[in-house]
């Protein structure tokens, strides 16, 4: 965004009325307005507050592809960030618009920056929040690995499998939980040991309601609550009663595919690719090891949802 001639120019006089701006929008759709004035200020229908004490250092801006950063310094409190929501991830990956404004005519302003927010802590009664500018996307990687396992995402656009199925998703009410990753429930014994095993877990209601976790451990006991352990705790307090959705896990192999989800025409692993050893090795005469076509090559282990016992009671061609 360019800087208007007006508020160049304003910029240039001996005496300023500037103000700067920032717009926090969560991924989960809350928006947030501060500013380091010493009045709240409203602009496009968001109201800035200066009770926050919200500041920021110097803005390291260069042409060309390098990274554009900074640091957010604010105060905690109930009505803008909390303690509680920092703790529960709600901000992070946040959209973070910083503006320079003249707060005597809101028209003449500039974004100075846009990004997200990296890591944000709680420090000294307040918060520290790093802010990544757009650039910080090309650090990602790109492009497709050549693997034995699908580099898809369970129901993304590649795998294009419906998770809404019957069987796929369940809601169910938390009977018991232990540190914020271990959670028992009641009433799942249709669905196989390990079933969710890699699968989301979302919660519904309650205080931890829109965060997810990925879930660890899926065991099925007969006569006792169902086990789901996640990978990382939620950080928020969670009591019987609350409504969470459990989600099928993939373990990204061909067979779970064809038998679990019924979805090996969009597998987008490649099963048979040769490991490296048998790239390296050289042809023999006393061995299998001739230099055929490679199908004596044996098996590589791999870790399978379906222990020999388990059925997938959703899928009518299990057991095939």
């Amino acid at each position: 965004m360019a800087i208007s001639p007006e508020f160049e120019a304003h910029l240039g006089e001996g005496v300023t009325s500037v103000a700067r701006l920032w717009k926090v929008t969560r991924r989960d759709g809350e928006t947030y307005g501060f500013t380091d004035h010493d009045l709240d200020i409203e602009m496009d229908g968001l109201a800035y507050k200066a009770d926050t004490g919200m500041t920021a250092r110097a803005l390291s801006q260069t042409t060309g592809l390098s990274m554009d950063n900074t640091e957010a310094l604010g105060v905690l409190s109930d009505d803008a960030i909390s303690e509680k929501d920092i703790r529960a991830g709600r901000f992070d990956g946040a959209e973070v618009e910083a503006w320079l404004v003249n707060w005597k005519d809101l028209s003449q302003r500039y974004l100075r920056f846009r990004g997200t927010v990296g890591e944000l802590a709680r420090e000294a009664g307040g918060f520290r929040a790093e802010l990544n500018g757009l650039t910080e996307k090309l650090n990602q990687t790109q492009g497709r690995v050549y693997q034995m396992p699908c580099d898809a995402l369970l129901g993304d656009g590649r795998c294009r499998f419906q998770l809404d199925q019957p069987g796929y998703s369940v809601e169910a009410d938390v009977v018991s939980n232990e540190h914020e990753t271990h959670f028992y429930f009641e009433d799942l014994d249709l669905y196989p040991n390990r079933w969710f095993e890699r699968g989301r877990f979302t919660v519904l209601t309650g205080e931890a309601e829109g965060l997810t976790g990925i879930i660890k451990n899926d065991r099925k006991v007969s006569g006792e609550p169902r086990h789901v352990e996640l990978w990382e705790a939620l950080r928020a307090v969670m009591v019987p009663g609350d409504r969470v959705q459990l989600e099928a896990g993939c373990d990204k192999l061909p067979r779970t595919c064809r038998i679990k989800f019924n979805n090996f025409r969009n597998f987008r692993g490649f099963p048979d690719i040769p490991g490296e050893d048998w790239l390296m090795a050289y042809p023999t005469s006393e061995t299998k090891n001739d230099g055929g076509d490679g199908k004596e090559v044996a098996e590589q282990p791999t870790l399978d949802l379906f222990d020999g016992n388990d059925t997938n009671p959703f899928n009518p061609i299990s057991g095939a």
